[in-house]
């Protein structure tokens, strides 16, 4: 019987303990809830599945752990075997109690079959699992020594073999010996050559970079200062039109401070002047009212300078305005 064939046995054993067992456990709850929920309090009647599932949870282990222990070849002693045995006579005992409560022999019987099939299939397993391990180390022992049999077989053939491939090696190594000799003599001049060559070649090669990188380094140079003369210009372009800049700026602000200047005089000349006598000449009065205007100065102030009437004067500023007000939109329009 091969690995094969032994592996397949302990699925069908494991699989088969472990469906009676699920079985047995579905069963007990579903029997002794009932039980248990009649001889509880009635505000603990959600406790009821807790003692079945506790002794259902103990066969589990038990189970879990004679199978390992029978694989690994082990024996737990007796306490196992007492924990087997109770939670077996625990299961047997919850399943039967409702029906030996009422005297019915039926059901007791009935309900003792899930938890003694349970026990047996317990032991039984754990028998065959024994077994099944002892017949398991009997074929690997007889295995071992099979091959360990055939390796010492095969290491004598190996050493026999080694023996005539050493004498026939001592003996090519005599003819190889002397036709090494021969070809290490023609290799030595044959080297020197190589080596005669290869340094003139090294020698040629290093002058030859020599000049590449003397005519490299040449032009490096080159370039770096063609870069520094390029570099020099465009500094001395950026200055100068810098300068351009700067002079073409104080002379633009020189000529906006002199108009400033200028017209500040000129609304000076005129505000100054003190109220008409008369109405003067309307281009006159222009002048007097944008300068009032610009100064901030009130319409009546203005029409008593100028000697016209407050409504022209009113007319006029409302004129100055508008070129305000319309820049003002054409700023808002863009923005």
């Amino acid at each position: 019987m091969n690995s094969v064939q032994t592996r397949s046995a302990e699925r069908a054993l494991s699989g088969g303990t472990w469906l009676i067992v699920c079985g047995a456990m579905l069963y007990s709850i579903l029997t002794v809830t009932p039980l248990m929920a009649a001889h509880t309090a009635e505000a603990w009647d959600w406790t009821a599945p807790i003692l079945p599932l506790v002794v259902d949870a103990a066969v589990v282990i038990v189970v879990k752990l004679d199978d390992v222990l029978a694989r690994l070849g082990g024996h737990g002693g007796r306490w196992p075997m007492v924990l087997r045995w109770m939670t077996g006579l625990m299961t047997l005992a919850l399943n039967t109690a409702d029906s030996a409560l009422k005297k019915n022999l039926v059901g007791v019987a009935v309900h003792s079959v899930a938890p003694l099939l349970l026990i047996v299939t317990a032991e039984t397993s754990l028998a065959y699992r024994r077994a099944i391990a002892a017949a398991v180390a009997a074929q690997e022992k007889q295995e071992r020594a099979e091959r360990e049999r055939q390796e010492q077989a095969a290491r004598e053939r190996a050493e026999r073999a080694r023996a005539e491939a050493r004498e026939e090696r001592e003996h090519a190594a005599m003819l190889a010996r002397e036709q090494r000799e021969h070809e290490a003599a023609l290799a030595r001049e044959q080297a020197e050559r190589e080596e005669r060559a290869a340094r003139e070649e090294r020698a040629a090669r290093e002058r030859a970079e020599a000049a590449e990188r003397a005519e490299r380094e040449r032009r490096e140079r080159e370039r770096e200062q063609r870069e520094q003369e390029r570099l020099r210009r465009e500094r001395q372009a950026r200055e100068r039109a810098e300068t351009e800049r700067r002079e073409r700026a104080e002379q633009a602000e020189r000529e906006r401070r002199e108009r400033e200047e200028r017209a500040a005089r000129e609304r000076a000349a005129l505000l100054n002047r003190g109220p008409a006598v008369g109405k003067l000449p309307e281009d006159e009065a222009r002048r007097i009212v944008a300068a009032a205007f610009a100064s901030d100065m009130s319409v009546r102030s203005a029409a008593e300078l100028c000697g016209w009437s407050v409504g022209w004067v009113s007319a006029r500023y409302a004129e100055h305005r508008e070129p305000s007000a319309r820049g003002a939109e054409l700023a808002i329009a863009s923005q």
